[in-house]
């Protein structure tokens, strides 16, 4: 964990329930948390508050797929993406970082992993959280 507060997550998830808790959990690490529900607004979001990091549900988008985080690297090409998945193939994490994720995070494992997670993109090279 931080030792002091970042200044801004961008939090992207259409799934109100679980972003109250993830959004609880990143308070811990970041000074605000703003949280959005689609890709619009986290394009916007991104171009308008240059977080330190997004932490971003992989299924966003509605269409599966990943176009919303190469929009998000056009528009902020030093933003650090974190990819939340409920799915755990190599091949889906694989693709999240081929498209320009910095960091892989089940969601099964948010607890756990999701601040070691934030702390490997903010000092290491694009790597799946918890696997240097």
């Amino acid at each position: 964990m931080p030792e002091q507060p970042l200044s801004c997550v961008l939090l992207a998830d259409r799934h109100h329930g679980l972003t109250e808790g993830v959004r609880g959990l990143l308070a811990t690490a970041f000074g605000s948390v703003v949280m959005v529900a689609d890709v619009a607004s986290l394009l916007e979001g991104a171009g308008r508050l240059q977080p330190d990091v997004a932490v971003v549900d992989l299924s966003l988008a509605r269409d599966s797929g990943l176009g919303w985080l190469r929009a998000v690297r056009q528009r902020c090409p030093d933003l650090k993406v974190i990819v939340l998945s409920v799915h755990d193939e190599q091949a889906v994490r694989r693709a999240a970082m081929e498209a320009g994720a910095d960091a892989f995070v089940l969601k099964r494992a948010i607890s756990t992993d999701l601040l070691a997670a934030v702390e490997l993109v903010r000092g290491a090279p694009a790597t799946e959280a918890g696997k240097p």
